[in-house]
């Protein structure tokens, strides 16, 4: 068990850059991945969330009641700023109805446990980061599809029902039962949430390999535009979110906490959704996937950047 955590610490490190190894062999030798099947997409994430659900103790949830104002604001800014910014670019960007139809969906979705991770490396609010993505992702069942549609109305056919199906499925299901490990095996819980790391990088690894290498040639083709879209959205995300917390005059603790926040999404999520709520386009997984190579790299040089940062 101790070889096994610390393979998982190790892969936890240096996630950002097995993610942008295994894209760019799907993307350049998609024969190499192209056995991992779309399908699968949405079991490897429902691992992903059991994970987050097994990490999950009732404190994390008691800044809710202790911090309401901290975690209010997160949540409309994370339910604001990324789907303006997505709605923005596709539209700055002329993006065909599948990325567009993509990129928003990214943009909708809460954020990622990545965020919890980044904000760590950045000496960021830690309790702060991991409430508003529980809380985010709490109400991603009822606010995603819905923001979804009302931005993707006229461009292409949103399948709300089907999206919150979806969600319910692959976060809200996977986290309870993650949760009610925890509380019922705390200690072999514990143990388990050790080696997340590894079982997170291997589904994520995964996830990002299926979609590249189904689409390789298309993206390829689209390449350029798709990931000027992709790096813009989460850079302008981490920007509006730092310039959010210094407007409002929050501790550069909370401050990097929100910025990190609000530019890390949960790609995954918005590629296995993706294959829901648009059947008939393929390219709009492709966004997703582009998004969860992309914000690790960026988010690792971020927290690089804040934790040298002071503030006077």
């Amino acid at each position: 068990m101790k070889m096994m955590e610390k393979i998982s610490d190790a892969v936890g490190r240096y996630m950002a850059w097995i993610v942008l190894a295994i894209a760019m062999l799907s993307l350049f030798l998609p024969a190499s991945t192209l056995w991992i099947r779309t399908t699968w997409v949405n079991y490897l994430l429902m691992i992903v969330m059991f994970g987050m659900g097994l990490a999950i103790s009732p404190h994390d949830f008691a800044i809710v009641f202790t911090r309401p104002r901290d975690i209010i604001l997160g949540c409309i800014a994370q339910f604001t700023v990324m789907p303006v910014l997505a709605f923005l670019l596709s539209r700055l960007f002329h993006l065909d109805p599948a990325l567009t139809a993509g990129v928003v969906l990214v943009g909708t979705c809460p954020g990622g446990t990545a965020s919890n991770v980044i904000t760590y490396f950045s000496g960021g609010d830690v309790p702060l980061s991991v409430g508003m993505t529980s809380v985010n992702t709490l109400l991603a069942p009822f606010l995603t599809p819905v923001l979804t549609y009302l931005l993707l109305r006229t461009t292409v056919h949103v399948d709300v029902a089907a999206m919150f199906i979806s969600i319910v499925k692959v976060i809200l299901i996977p986290i309870g039962l993650g949760f009610l490990l925890h509380r019922l095996f705390d200690s072999a819980a514990k143990r388990l949430v050790k080696v997340l790391p590894l079982v997170s990088t291997i589904a994520i690894c995964m996830i990002v390999g299926a979609v590249v290498s189904h689409n390789a040639q298309k993206i390829l083709t689209t390449g350029a535009v798709v990931f000027a879209v992709v790096i813009l959205h989460n850079l302008l995300g981490y920007a509006c979110g730092f310039g959010l917390g210094r407007l409002l005059k929050m501790s550069p603790e909370k401050t990097k906490a929100l910025s990190v926040e609000i530019g890390m999404q949960n790609s995954g999520l918005a590629t296995s959704l993706a294959g829901t709520a648009f059947p008939d386009l393929s390219m709009a997984t492709v966004p997703g996937a582009v998004f969860s190579v992309w914000h690790n790299i960026s988010g690792a040089v971020l927290a690089g950047i804040y934790r040298r940062w002071g503030y006077k």
